[in-house]
């Protein structure tokens, strides 16, 4: 049995050069509307970021108490989730590799390092991101992230 393709179908190779320049057009007029729209979203998202790194090391610092008993000092700050503090206030049940998965402590999107206090004034630590600016304080997206604000 062999199959026709109905003379209709053989003579369509391709498209045809208008039919591509509709869609090119097309294209440049949606990426006319929706562009601007992404543009000036880049502070919001690492904003995004920079919340969910903390709820991770929120995590990391859980599993610490864990093992522990206790929350890494101020002193050791969030090292101790990478590599085993020196310092007597140490447990024997400090988890061979570390707490966190790449083994290094992440720095906030804008390239600074977390501030971490333990016992914190919110909290039993307290872990927040300076923003943009990286300095305490600030409006917009120079404003700091902090761990107690996080739902």
């Amino acid at each position: 049995m062999v199959l026709r393709i109905p003379r209709t179908l053989r003579g369509n190779r391709g498209f045809s050069l208008i039919e591509l320049m509709v869609v090119v057009i097309i294209l440049g007029i949606l990426a006319m509307y929706i562009g601007p729209k992404l543009m000036g979203r880049t502070e919001q998202a690492k904003e995004v970021q920079t919340r969910v790194q903390i709820e991770g090391l929120e995590t990391a610092l859980k599993l610490y108490k864990l093992d522990n008993g206790f929350y890494p000092t101020t002193e050791q700050g969030l090292q101790a989730l990478v590599e085993r503090p020196d310092a007597e206030n140490v447990s024997q049940n400090w988890r061979k590799g570390g707490y966190l998965e790449k083994g290094k402590v992440p720095k906030d999107p804008w390239g600074n390092e977390f501030i971490y206090l333990s016992p914190g004034i919110q909290g039993d630590y307290d872990i927040t991101s300076y923003g943009a600016d990286g300095v305490p304080g600030g409006e917009d997206e120079y404003k700091d992230i902090n761990s107690w604000e996080i739902e």
